[in-house]
């Protein structure tokens, strides 16, 4: 199989709203949005799908997921068919997606973008959303430079290609052509994180993954005043 990856941990363990604040972040933030029955919603970089079921569930909206990793999609279908939600997954990049333009009355993305090219995958929101459309996204941002032994290991361990300061994801959401651009930062740090996790285990999952859980952890701890992340809305 190679190298394992911070995927492959949050794959094969099966972590359900894998950022910061988890599922119960989400919930906050979708209750401050104005979501209607039906409402078209676009989890990009859905997961194991928590976050769309909850969406189904809470809002009766017609959701779809992408994803790009097989064994998240595996997981999120059969919650879906366990719970027997009407949630489309579609295996695919976020980079490059099979929508039609203005599809969806919001996109939502948690913890996507870092890991993805922030530009075409911005422009990629754009396009598919509606006109007047919300961007909701919960995003790694760094509080401050790094040095570039320190921005050489976050970005190598999370293979992330650039480490983003808020007024760079501003700047971004600014050249995509987004309007009313609010990026608030949680009094939460990533290192009091998410008190209900969700794991949903591979039953192959392999003893290495332990090792890549821990480091996640101690990355959390050692960068905890550098390293955090932001809720970012936005209408098109």
């Amino acid at each position: 199989m190679g190298v394992l990856t911070y995927f492959d941990f949050l794959a094969k363990f099966g972590v359900g709203g894998a950022h910061p604040g988890g599922i119960i972040l989400t919930k906050e933030l979708l209750a401050n949005e104005n979501i209607s029955k039906n409402a078209t919603i676009l989890d990009a970089g859905c997961g194991t799908g928590q976050t769309a079921a909850f969406l189904a569930q809470e809002y009766q909206a017609n959701v779809t997921g992408i994803e790009i990793n097989p064994i998240m999609i595996e997981k999120a279908k059969n919650r879906f068919k366990t719970l027997n939600l009407p949630v489309k997954i579609i295996h695919g990049s976020v980079e490059e997606t099979p929508f039609t333009d203005n599809s969806f009355d919001f996109v939502l993305s948690e913890s996507v973008l870092a890991f993805v090219n922030k530009p075409k995958t911005l422009k990629e929101f754009y396009r598919v959303l509606k006109k007047g459309g919300r961007f909701i996204a919960n995003e790694m941002t760094i509080n401050q430079k790094l040095s570039f032994q320190d921005e050489q290991e976050i970005k190598q361990f999370y293979a992330v290609d650039h480490l983003l300061l808020e007024e760079d994801w501003k700047a971004q959401l600014e050249n995509t052509g987004f309007k009313n651009i609010e990026i608030k930062k949680q009094k939460l740090s990533l290192a009091e994180g998410d008190h209900a996790p969700e794991f949903n285990f591979s039953a192959n999952f392999e003893p290495e993954l332990f090792a890549i859980f821990n480091m996640h952890a101690n990355m959390i701890l050692k960068y905890q005043d550098v390293l955090s992340y932001r809720i970012i809305t936005c209408t098109k």
